[in-house]
C-alpha cells in the first residue's frame, strides 16, 4: 500500500444521472457541503448506475466510478479510513448491492463505516416533511402538492406511502406521495386529488436529482406523462424540476448522517 498524507476518506455514493445540469445542483452540491463539513477527509465520487456510468463515458467522455472500483482506487491509493455515504431515498436494491460491494473490500482498510440513506429511522421521515415544506413554500390549501417518487419491487417500498401518511399526520392533506414504478402510483394519487376536490397540482421530483423521470414520466409530453394525466382529469398543472439533493434541508440530513459514521470512524483511529 503506498504512503498517503490523506489517509481518511469519504466515499459519496450515487444511483447517478446523466443530466449534467442537474448532477452539480444536487449530488455535487451534497458532496461539497460533506467536503466543507470534513476538509481533514478526501471526498470522492461513485454511481451505482451502470447504465448512466456507461452514457457518461460514450456521450460526454465523463468517466465515474462503481463503488468496487472507486474503493479500489482509494486502497492504491493508500487511504486505511473509509467512510461510505450513500445519497439514495432508501434501502432499496441499489443501496442492497453497494453494501454488498463495499463490504468485499471492507478487509483492505483499517475501519470502514457507513452513513445511512435519506429515509432510514422514522425521525427522518417527519424531517423529511418538514424539509419539503419549507422548501416549497406556501402551497395553498385548495392545490395539491405531488411528489413524484421512483418506486421499486423492493420491500423498502412501503417508504413512500409512509412518507404519504407522515405528510397527512403532519396536517398537510394536501400533498401527496407517489411512483413512477412502486405503490401508491399515478392511479392513486389521481384518485384521492379527485376525492379531495382540487383543480390545480404542483409536480415535484421525489428523487435526489432532477433527471429522465422528473423531465419525461412527470413533466413530459407524452400522454401518460402525470401532467397530462391530471391535466386530463381537469387539473391546472405547474411541474417543478428541482431535485431533492438542491434542498438545503435534504443536504443538511445527509449531514447528520454521515456524521455518526465519521464519529465511528474517530473513535475508533482515537
Amino acid at each position: 500500500m503506498n504512503c498517503n498524507l490523506h489517509k481518511k476518506a469519504i466515499l459519496v455514493v450515487s444511483f447517478g444521472t446523466s443530466y449534467n445540469d442537474t448532477r452539480e445542483k444536487t449530488i455535487g452540491a451534497i458532496e461539497k457541503k460533506i467536503a466543507e463539513s470534513y476538509p481533514d477527509y478526501t471526498v470522492r465520487r461513485a454511481f451505482t448506475s451502470k447504465i448512466i456510468i456507461d452514457i457518461l463515458k460514450k456521450r460526454d467522455g465523463i468517466y465515474i466510478d462503481n463503488v468496487s472500483e472507486a474503493l479500489n482506487k482509494l486502497y492504491d491509493e493508500g487511504f486505511e479510513y473509509v467512510v461510505i455515504q450513500p445519497t439514495h431515498v432508501m434501502n432499496g436494491f441499489e443501496y442492497d448491492e453497494l453494501m454488498a460491494d463495499a463490504k468485499k473490500c471492507q478487509s483492505c482498510f483499517k475501519k470502514m463505516s457507513f452513513g445511512k440513506p435519506l429515509l432510514t429511522s422514522s425521525s427522518d421521515y417527519a424531517e423529511a416533511v418538514e424539509a419539503i415544506v419549507k422548501e416549497t413554500g406556501n402551497i395553498s390549501s385548495d392545490t395539491a402538492a405531488v411528489f413524484m417518487g421512483h418506486g421499486t419491487e423492493h420491500y423498502a417500498d412501503s417508504a413512500y406511502a409512509a412518507l404519504d401518511y407522515r405528510f397527512k399526520a403532519k396536517g398537510y392533506d394536501n400533498f401527496f406521495v407517489g411512483t413512477v414504478e412502486g405503490y401508491p402510483d399515478i392511479n392513486e394519487v389521481t384518485y384521492f386529488i379527485k376525492k379531495g376536490g382540487y383543480k390545480k397540482a404542483v409536480l415535484y421530483p421525489f428523487m435526489i436529482v432532477a433527471g429522465d423521470h422528473a423531465n419525461n414520466d412527470m413533466a413530459g409530453e407524452d400522454s401518460e406523462s402525470w401532467k397530462n394525466v391530471l391535466e386530463k382529469e381537469g387539473c391546472s398543472v405547474d411541474c417543478k424540476i428541482i431535485g431533492l439533493g438542491e434542498y438545503i434541508g435534504i443536504q443538511n440530513m445527509f449531514l447528520k448522517h454521515i456524521e455518526k459514521a465519521v464519529c465511528e470512524i474517530e473513535t475508533y483511529m482515537n
